[in-house]
């Protein structure tokens, strides 16, 4: 937390399905909104489908976001851009699933601050990330500047 009781998240993007470009663009203007100051933002890069099959390749990116919100109201809040943007809900055991499929967005947070926590719908930092070069590329981008 910074001096002003500010958080530092990192919250990786994805969309495979419409204007991709539209979808993550959205959804950094309502994390703005609704979330916090998005003080960095990664480039965009196209990447193949991680953990299904499908013919929609993802457009992928990583911000960082300064945010007064708890870890479990950042995720509500996410969730609820999400679902606004035509995310169906995601299961309570969704990022550690087989089960994903193409989607309009997707918002994972990464990191907040050095925070862990291990709970089933919540688990910081995520625990497939450094699995993902969707992830981990555009994050070492920003975590750079």
């Amino acid at each position: 937390m910074n001096s002003e009781g500010r958080h530092k998240v990192y919250l990786g993007l994805g969309s495979n399905l419409g204007d991709r470009n539209a979808h993550i663009e959205q959804a950094i203007a309502l994390i703005h909104e609704r979330v916090g100051e998005v003080v960095r933002r990664s480039s965009f890069i196209e990447t193949e489908p991680w953990g299904f099959e499908s013919e929609n390749k993802f457009l992928n990116g990583v911000i960082l976001c300064e945010t007064e919100l708890t870890p479990r109201q950042l995720l509500k809040a996410t969730q609820k851009i999400e679902r606004e943007l035509g995310r169906k809900k995601k299961s309570a055991s969704s990022h550690i699933s087989h089960l994903y499929k193409d989607r309009p967005i997707d918002i994972d947070i990464l990191l907040y601050d050095d925070l862990t926590i291990d709970e089933p719908d919540l688990k910081i930092p995520h625990p497939l990330m450094e699995q993902r070069d969707f992830v981990m590329i555009p994050l070492r981008e920003i975590q750079k500047k």
